[in-house]
């Protein structure tokens, strides 16, 4: 790519990225902290991807993805998983109509823009397939009829990492489905005393609706536009080949630890994702500190472990960090 395409490009995702500045000032009314996860939800929002969350609860998980639904004048669901949810709970139903003498159907709660599907471990895999159906086909079938979601499509799914108990542990092969695996922390304290002081205070902030969306539609667009080296190609691809064939990459210590290694999902998510978050940072083209940034939130859900991993407490964490380091950056 010629350097005044480069150039071109630079300038014009500068100008489409502006809406990026306002939408996190409006988050930043009603999210102290937590800058990691707004920037996430974001480059979820713009790659077209699905986010799971893990966390203990309160850390405004709900409260995230609800905001930023209003900032965007989206539609916004959320569904409680428990045991006892159905598959038709979740996707609707066909209900007969005695007045019409015919089966109308009724459409459920994930016909909306963004779905926030909490505590997705505690549901039975019926009803978790019928949830990544929906993600990965973007269409629900209710009785012999197809019906497309609307877009921007996008499910939040949070796991509680403390209680295992009664939980149905999302299968591999669809937890590979979402795009980031993002696990968040407590507040530090100064955070944590503004939460309080904007909890008991007599009004709590609102968000302003700023952009529609199509506006996020056509940024998706543009963020497919902004540049990727070769050698930033060669870089992922490198770093996804070392969680499979780690003895190449001079980490044979890991040969025995890692069971699986990230799949073909990854490469391209990785990709996808440092393109969005080349776009937040308003810039045209990607840097391997994009790839660095998104990296483990790309891979933790996607590396396999051994029972020997666990037996010397080595985690995908230490694997991610060790291959970030070993990997050798354009």
């Amino acid at each position: 790519m010629m350097e005044t395409d480069i150039k071109a490009l630079n300038e014009r995702i500068r100008q489409e990225s502006a809406f990026v500045d306002m939408i996190n000032m409006e988050m930043g009314k009603v999210i102290i902290g937590q800058k990691q996860m707004v920037e996430r939800l974001m480059i979820g929002l713009l790659s077209n991807g699905h986010i799971l969350l893990e966390g203990v609860p309160g850390l405004a998980k709900t409260l995230a993805i609800k905001s930023l639904a209003h900032i965007i004048d989206a539609h916004f669901s959320r569904i409680q998983f428990t045991p006892d949810l159905l598959p038709a709970d979740l996707i609707g139903t066909l209900i007969y109509s005695q007045k019409k003498e015919e089966f109308m159907v009724r459409k459920g709660p994930v016909f909306a823009n963004f779905i926030l599907a909490d505590e997705i471990n505690r549901s039975p895999a019926k009803v978790q397939s019928a949830l990544l159906e929906a993600m990965q086909e973007r269409q629900v079938t209710i009785g012999d009829k197809t019906y497309p979601l609307e877009e921007p499509f996008m499910v939040l799914a949070t796991q509680n990492p403390i209680e295992q108990e009664g939980t149905y542990p999302l299968p591999e092969a669809q937890v590979d489905r979402f795009m980031l695996k993002v696990v968040i922390d407590y507040p530090d304290k100064d955070e944590e005393k503004k939460i309080l002081r904007q909890n008991i205070a007599k009004t709590f902030p609102e968000t302003q609706t700023i952009i529609k969306p199509a506006d996020i539609m056509k940024a998706r667009d543009v963020v497919r536009e902004v540049y990727l080296d070769e050698k930033i190609e060669n870089y992922i691809t490198d770093i996804v080949f070392s969680s499979r064939y780690p003895t190449e990459y001079k980490l044979s210590r890991f040969e025995p630890l890692i069971q699986y290694g990230a799949s073909p999902r990854a490469s391209i998510n990785l990709a996808l994702a440092a393109k969005a978050l080349a776009f937040i940072r308003r810039r045209g083209y990607v840097i391997p500190e994009d790839i660095r940034a998104v990296a483990h939130d790309v891979m933790r859900h996607r590396i396999g472990l051994t029972y020997e991993a666990e037996a010397e407490n080595v985690t995908t964490e230490d694997i991610i960090n060790e291959i970030l380091n070993t990997v050798e950056v354009p």
